[in-house]
């Protein structure tokens, strides 16, 4: 399984030749302005809300790739409009299975509104089930004890969090969160693209150390593989 990180809570998984994108806020972010969004292919588009810094990219990669996306039924029923045709609505609790694997929406706590304001669903996260490797992308989330069911249910190699504070989870709380769903591996995303979620890089890695979890801070356009 190869990640790269295109900034804030953005990730291209390519499991097993199918390339997956969640949440695509790239060309706005001035922290990624090295990155070229023509190059970016996909299969499949997961949108965890409908926030404009996880969304921004979105209908670009979707008209151009042809990529399916996944999401909220109102997020989907949003892109129809625009013309995208290749969807799959879900809503949480939901699972879907895909050329990859299985998706399972689960539940986050968060707002969600488009762009233009319409109402977006609720927020949601991702448990990913897959021939190589099973994972939980948090979302923006709060820290919730649902996270509990997620532990108990599934044998998760990883989990993708939101460390930023301010609008989600910080550290502390996403490490609680990897207790919760039993991961001692966490990649943090959501953090330091504004000036409200920027992070202490060194401390946030300390904190993780001293209670045995490792936390991966990706460089964006950085590629790691599991």
């Amino acid at each position: 399984m190869k990640i790269t990180y295109y900034g804030q809570s953005c990730f291209h998984f390519d499991m097993g030749g199918t390339k997956v994108l969640f949440d695509p806020f790239i060309t706005p972010n001035a922290l990624a302005s090295e990155i070229d969004i023509d190059t970016i292919e996909c299969d499949y588009i997961l949108l965890s809300h409908g926030h404009t810094d996880h969304v921004a990219d979105a209908e670009y990669l979707l008209k151009k790739t042809g990529a399916t996306l996944v999401a909220t039924f109102e997020i989907v029923s949003w892109y129809q409009k625009k013309g995208i045709e290749n969807v799959h609505p879900m809503n949480t609790g939901g699972k879907v299975h895909l050329p990859f694997g299985t998706v399972k929406m689960v539940n986050a706590i968060h707002s969600s509104s488009l762009p233009d304001g319409t109402y977006a669903g609720s927020a949601a996260g991702f448990v990913v089930e897959s021939a190589e490797m099973s994972f939980y992308y948090a979302g923006d989330t709060a820290l919730h004890m649902d996270m509990k069911l997620i532990g108990d249910r599934y044998h998760l190699d990883f989990a993708l969090m939101p460390i930023g504070d301010n609008f989600t989870m910080d550290v502390e709380d996403a490490l609680v969160a990897a207790n919760y769903v039993n991961v001692k591996k966490i990649i943090g995303m959501h953090y330091d693209t504004f000036p409200y979620i920027e992070i202490d890089h060194v401390e946030a890695l300390e904190l993780a150390r001293r209670q045995q979890k490792e936390l991966i801070l990706m460089e964006i356009g950085q590629t790691l593989e599991l």
